[in-house]
């Protein structure tokens, strides 16, 4: 197997649990952008290889996949889907886990997103699409802003990489004293203005969602959701859930079906909600609450070979405990060059 971006913060867990899947043994082929990616030191090989976005990055892969014998690819960013999800024949026998060409682009494209929520009745957040620092202050208002705190967002982004919230409150003396470095900041809508000069990057102003973070995680075929099952998202650490929490929640399945099958999406999804708002459609994988009779990667991966049906999968979700939880941490690897 070759995992793409193996040094995100989830590929740690996810290396071991491919690897302790009780059927096999596995060779694991990382690669990354950066040759400092902890897929280097557990993986059985390692490649470094271009970004997602650039035109070697797709060939790159494919040698990689000839030279090693890969039989699975499983992306883990989504800089990476759109050019494998259009290039998945130059891969020849080598299956890719992505979704099509369409059912990328329109989740990558927040606005895109937000689009098809609308078309088809699942609740998102309010939002105007926008070019130039005019627009912005223009939807800002619109929005309610500064009696109500809105947010900005890049059209395609992951990690919450260019997320603000336009808060009239902002208090930059505060954040300099308090805030940790890296922690995004809110800032006063005069100040982005300025920030944004005669940038005219298009960009999305909408609703600041709040309530408790859920995910909807699972396995689809052709715009079914085959297994899956929501979880908390909790104790937010630069960007990033720490903690989770898994759920019974058939309304949450409910959402993840219709907009699976609007997409008509394939392979890993994650589906993410503030409050009742869904504000992030992801056709990959993302953190996985594992259990010990229930491993989610290695059976998406077995279903994508075709070692297992769709029935076959679907047994599993009688396993899924809503007991489970996941703490994620901090950890580290020594060597010598």
């Amino acid at each position: 197997m070759l995992l793409t971006a193996s040094g995100v913060p989830g590929s740690a867990a996810l290396i071991r649990a491919l690897r302790e899947n009780g059927e096999r043994e596995l060779r694991l082929v990382g690669t990354d952008m950066s040759e400092l990616a902890i897929g280097r030191h557990l993986c059985d090989s390692f490649h470094v290889v271009p970004a997602g976005g650039d035109p070697g990055f797709v060939g790159a892969l494919v040698e990689i996949c000839d030279r090693e014998r890969v039989d699975a690819v499983l992306p883990q960013s989504s800089y990476e889907l759109q050019a494998l999800a259009e290039n998945r024949e130059r891969f020849g026998e080598t299956t890719v886990l992505v979704a099509s060409p369409e059912a990328v682009r329109r989740s990558n494209d927040k606005a895109e997103s937000y689009a098809l929520l609308d078309a088809i009745g699942v609740r998102g957040p309010a939002w105007r699409r926008v070019a130039g620092a005019a627009e912005v202050a223009a939807a800002a208002r619109e929005l309610g802003y500064p009696d109500e705190d809105v947010a900005f967002k890049p059209l395609v982004s992951s990690g919450s990489r260019g997320f603000r919230i336009l808060s009239a409150a902002a208090d930059r003396r505060r954040q300099l004293l308090e805030n940790r470095p890296g922690v995004a900041e809110a800032l006063r809508l005069e100040e982005l203005v300025e920030l944004l000069g005669d940038d005219k990057t298009e960009a999305l102003v909408m609703e600041l969602a709040r309530g408790p973070e859920r995910t909807i995680d699972g396995i689809a075929r052709g715009g079914r959701i085959v297994l899956g099952h929501p979880k908390t998202r909790e104790e937010m650490r630069a960007g990033l859930a720490m903690y989770f929490q898994s759920l019974d929640d058939p309304e949450l399945m409910d959402v993840a079906a219709r907009i699976a099958g609007e997409l008509e999406l394939d392979h890993f999804f994650n589906i993410q909600l503030v409050g009742e708002a869904v504000i992030e459609i992801n056709p990959r994988i993302s953190t996985v609450v594992f259990q010990e009779d229930l491993n989610l990667p290695y059976l998406g991966v077995k279903h994508a070979l075709g070692e297992l049906d769709d029935d076959e999968l679907a047994a599993y979700a009688g396993r899924v405990r809503p007991t489970r939880r996941a703490l994620r941490y901090f950890d580290q690897v020594e060597w010598d060059s």
